[in-house]
């Protein structure tokens, strides 16, 4: 047994890992992270561009494509389709065995989709169709243009996981998109029977919130805001928490409960310290209890496995959590601002991630058509 696995066992929190490549689906590092105890898996623009960018696990299939008559876009598409398939499938009998709570693997619309509600529905709807397995999450952003189409795919049926959450005010209502599109299913003539298909969870990031909120102390830089970094993301995540299970309870989630629906579970997302001065495993440790999720990059799962600790903390400390945002608000931080700022930048760098893999697969093709 590993410290993974007593997470999930003791706890309640599933470890997911925030990675995926073709040669971990061909060499059996994939089936390792399971064994280790790893009980689902993320992938977002930035990953799929990195794996493709190094290597030559992509190159056959790429070729393949490119002789078909693919654009580049297309063949970014249908090489991540091929990846997310396989994890799928390797993670099939982790969820069938878990009676649908975990053997996930979330794919992301592609980052032009952010803003669009409508293209949002019609991607995800697609996907959901094109791969066809009950432990596909498509993960929809929750920007406020993707929130109703969240709602949209829930009221649909469709299994979700709202991304890019970097604020409580967002949270809110990516939750009550998720009861209403329930509630919606729940109503419609075949839905009642299908409440308990649907999964979601609800992708609150962590430690971005502490790289911007710190530069923003520091310019400040009065000893009060000064004492206040490395404090913020954890605070509003322990509150989000607290939201979560307040949402979560009462006679409205009873209805819904009792008629086989799931919770939206949070998730744990960007939880490795960018500040090399925080412990490696800080945000982990320290946001731990029933009904989470925690997905990691790889370094951060070893790094857990070799110093972390497991035990129940999402709900310490929330008297400190709340005059930790009564005190940022003191000395001039809008935590609402942060929020948003960080939701533009998240879309930003996933659309420049995937910019840059469809770029490097069009020099693939020309390098191709030069020999």
């Amino acid at each position: 047994m590993t410290k993974l696995h007593d997470l999930y066992a003791q706890q309640g929190q599933s470890p997911w890992v925030d990675d995926l490549r073709r040669d971990w689906l061909a060499d059996g590092t994939l089936d390792r992270l399971l064994d280790k105890g790893v009980r689902g898996v993320t992938s977002n623009p930035s990953i799929f561009q990195k794996a493709m960018a190094g290597g030559s696990f992509y190159d056959d299939q790429f070729a393949r494509l490119m002789a078909d008559g693919c654009s580049a876009p297309r063949a970014y598409w249908a090489m991540v389709k091929t990846d997310i398939a396989d994890a799928l499938d390797a993670l099939r009998p982790l969820y069938d065995e878990s009676d649908g709570s975990d053997g996930f693997v979330s794919l992301e619309l592609a980052p032009d989709l952010a803003r669009d509600t409508s293209a949002s529905i019609d991607a995800a709807r697609r996907f959901h169709t094109d791969l066809a397995r009950p432990n596909l999450l498509v993960k929809i952003p929750g920007t406020a243009e993707g929130v109703p189409a969240v709602r949209e795919m829930i009221a649909e049926g469709a299994s979700i996981n709202v991304t890019l959450i970097f604020g409580i005010p967002r949270y809110a209502e990516v939750m009550e998109a998720y009861l209403s599109g329930l509630e919606e299913l729940a109503a419609s003539d075949t839905g009642a029977a299908s409440l308990s298909r649907v999964h979601s969870v609800a992708s609150f990031f962590i430690s971005r919130v502490d790289t911007e909120v710190d530069r923003r102390l520091e310019a400040i830089g009065s000893p009060e805001a000064l004492a206040l970094r490395g404090r913020a993301a954890l605070a509003q995540a322990k509150l989000a928490y607290r939201l979560f299970r307040e949402t979560f309870s009462g006679p409205r989630w009873e209805a819904l409960e009792a008629k086989g629906a799931r919770l939206q579970r949070p998730l744990w997302a960007s939880t490795s310290t960018k500040n090399p001065d925080f412990p490696p495993t800080l945000y982990v440790d320290s946001l731990i209890g029933p009904d989470t999720v925690d997905t990691m990059p790889s370094a951060t799962l070893e790094a857990f496995e070799e110093q972390g600790t497991v035990a129940a903390t999402v709900e310490q400390g929330l008297d400190e959590a709340e005059a930790v945002f009564d005190d940022l608000q003191s000395v001039g931080i809008d935590m609402d601002d942060v929020g948003r700022v960080l939701e533009e930048e998240g879309v930003a760098a996933f659309s420049k991630a995937y910019d840059e893999a469809v770029a490097t697969l069009q020099e693939k093709a020309a390098e191709a058509d030069a020999h």
